[in-house]
């Protein structure tokens, strides 16, 4: 009976000591996955605050200008209208080098746009002797330029002077005049019906 009751004893105390084995192994699991849950928590607390920190800082604004110039003559060029646009106020006005009345809101510009770039081919221009002034959210530039291209077939070639006025609207800088003028230069005349070359660029 005694020996009964000790290994009763025995095995209880087994039993129990299993239990608290099982127990404190889960517990030391879950304690595991709850300290790597943290750690994790806490990676990506420190990534998101590294990320906010590290954001680049932007350039200054006549840096912006500049290269909002370099990249609108770029995409005048190339006939990219989605690129053109994002440089391009809604309510844009645009005067070109010829006697015609202004240009006014984007969509009228693209209309124009449009028309002459599809008569043209093998688009070069150069900018060159560019002026910034920043006031405030207004900012103005100007440029000279030197285009040449295949107008109808036959070869242009046009010098002349922009001038930008530039507003920061919603952070960024956007075009909203563009004042083009042409350089005055002696010109041979065109041969008998030959169609006149596209107006000249307003970029």
């Amino acid at each position: 009976m005694f020996f009964v009751n000790s290994f009763r004893k025995i095995r209880s105390t087994l039993a129990l000591a299993l239990v608290l084995v099982l127990c404190l192994a889960g517990s030391a699991s879950v304690f595991a996955q709850q300290k790597d849950k943290d750690s994790k928590k806490k990676k990506k607390a420190a990534a998101e605050v590294t990320d906010s920190t590290a954001s680049v800082v932007p350039l200054p604004d006549i840096q912006q200008i500049d290269y909002l110039i370099s990249d609108m003559l770029g995409a005048w060029q190339l006939g990219d209208i989605e690129k053109l646009r994002k440089d391009y106020a809604d309510d844009v006005s645009v005067v070109n080098g010829n006697w015609v009345p202004p240009v006014i809101g984007w969509n009228t510009y693209l209309a124009a746009y449009q028309q002459q770039r599809a008569r043209m081919q093998q688009v070069r221009m150069d900018r060159s002797n560019t002026y910034i002034r920043v006031n405030g959210n207004v900012s103005w530039a100007g440029y000279q330029w030197d285009f040449a291209a295949s107008v109808d077939g036959q070869p242009v070639a046009f010098q002349g002077h922009t001038t930008l006025i530039m507003e920061k609207r919603d952070n960024r800088w956007v075009i909203v005049h563009n004042h083009t003028s042409l350089a005055q230069q002696a010109q041979q005349a065109a041969p008998a019906g030959t169609p006149t070359p596209a107006s000249a660029p307003a970029a």
